[in-house]
């Protein structure tokens, strides 16, 4: 015979959020524990209403994460992380009020990009990345030039998604933004080494940018 009732599901963890991250105030965290004071009750997260979403910000300019759980506890325990080098680091915490809403608000002032996500009691969730931007002077190069060797490897060609810098590390990650287009690309080669710009373009990234001539875009490096 079966034994009566059901199992009660795990709510699916949703939210939206807006917020900027402080590098500089972040710190470690035991990810596989959770947060003392929960009960087995409250740790039963059923689910996370969205609240306003905005993860593109300029370095200091504010940024909002906000949510609300349901059912609405009082005091359940939520904490925001970013990922970085050594794993995840905890940058902030919040209690949810009587309603269950709960709220995060930074202004970061260098920029970055990082992935994001929320733990409420034993449940987690990654909700994206966060870009905190500057402006920089950027050009870019290609016709005429493919076939070149690049200085981090490989050969440029009119597909090569990529830019050249100076001194960052080949292969690092860098996130360009102009208007609503976003592109994420790394470092193939060095330069410019005219004009006082920080980075050049190749063909195919501003083509995804839809950039043209010599001017500023959005970074996170």
């Amino acid at each position: 015979m079966r034994a009566p009732g059901a199992i009660k599901a795990l709510g699916a963890l949703c939210f939206a959020t807006t917020l900027a991250v402080l590098p500089n105030t972040a710190q470690s965290d035991d990810t596989n524990g959770t947060d003392g004071g929960a009960s087995a009750e409250t740790a039963r997260v059923a689910d996370v209403a969205p609240g306003r979403t905005e993860l593109d910000v300029l370095a200091g300019e504010r940024a909002t994460v906000t949510g609300r759980t349901r059912p609405a506890i009082a005091g359940r325990r939520v904490r925001l992380q970013r990922a970085g080098g050594h794993g995840w680091a905890t940058i902030d915490r919040a209690t949810t009020q009587a309603d269950g809403a709960f709220a995060f608000r930074f202004r970061p002032q260098r920029p970055a990009s990082a992935r994001l996500r929320v733990l409420v009691d034993d449940s987690r969730r990654e909700i994206g990345r966060l870009n905190v931007y500057r402006r920089a002077a950027v050009s870019w190069y290609g016709p005429g030039l493919y076939g070149n060797k690049l200085s981090c490897g490989g050969h440029l060609t009119p597909g090569t998604l990529g830019v050249a810098h100076k001194t960052l590390p080949c292969g690092t990650r860098v996130t360009l933004r102009r208007g609503d287009r976003v592109v994420r690309v790394p470092v193939v080669d060095r330069g410019p080494y005219s004009g006082g710009r920080e980075f050049d373009l190749t063909a195919a990234t501003r083509h995804k940018l839809r950039f043209d001539g010599v001017g500023s875009v959005l970074v996170t490096r």
